[in-house]
């Protein structure tokens, strides 16, 4: 008996976003690597958490294909993009990197509305709510380096920079506890 109760098109569409969260730890996981190449390391150790918080997300998706009785296929991640050029340019690739992400969750919940997927819905909220504080948090990033002078922050301010980031909160997690109040 196929227990399977997501449609094809929706196992799909859930099996692509688990592997763009998975390339999205990928993303920060290099990010990271740039960070402390360059002598950040409180924003490299703040990067590498992140991409901890986007690997449980791939789990949450690929533990939710399994709950619903499909069966997630593990693609191959893509390389990481080209190191920044700045600190500013790591943060606004970071932006722009999360508001793809939120495209992404939004296709599932405007597939689930259309299919009738309620359950794939109600999982889904728990991302778009997630995908605000992505969002918030990279223009966070954003308006502190804005505040210390950008790219042309002087090495004082970029050092407090670097110490705010490496003592922030590790909100990463274990995918799943995780709930929709304490993602």
């Amino acid at each position: 008996m196929d227990t399977n109760r997501l449609s094809k098109p929706m196992h799909d569409a859930l099996n692509k976003q688990m592997t763009k969260e998975g390339n999205a730890a990928q993303i920060y996981l290099s990010y990271g690597v740039w960070a402390d190449d360059k002598g950040y390391a409180g924003i490299a150790n703040f990067l590498f958490r992140h991409a901890h918080e986007e690997r449980n997300h791939m789990i949450k998706i690929m533990e939710y294909i399994l709950e619903r009785g499909g069966k997630p296929k593990i693609e191959a991640l893509s390389a990481p993009p080209a190191d920044p050029k700045s600190l500013t340019d790591c943060f606004n690739k970071i932006f722009k990197h999360e508001v793809d992400n939120t495209e992404g969750i939004y296709v599932l919940v405007d597939m689930a509305m259309k299919q009738k997927d309620w359950a794939t819905w109600n999982f889904a909220q728990w991302f778009v709510k997630e995908q605000i504080e992505e969002e918030k948090l990279a223009m966070n990033l954003i308006d502190k380096l804005k505040i210390a002078g950008g790219d042309r922050a002087s090495d004082e301010s970029l050092f407090n920079l670097d110490k705010t980031l490496e003592q922030a909160p590790d909100d990463a997690a274990l995918a799943r506890n995780a709930t929709e109040e304490k993602p």
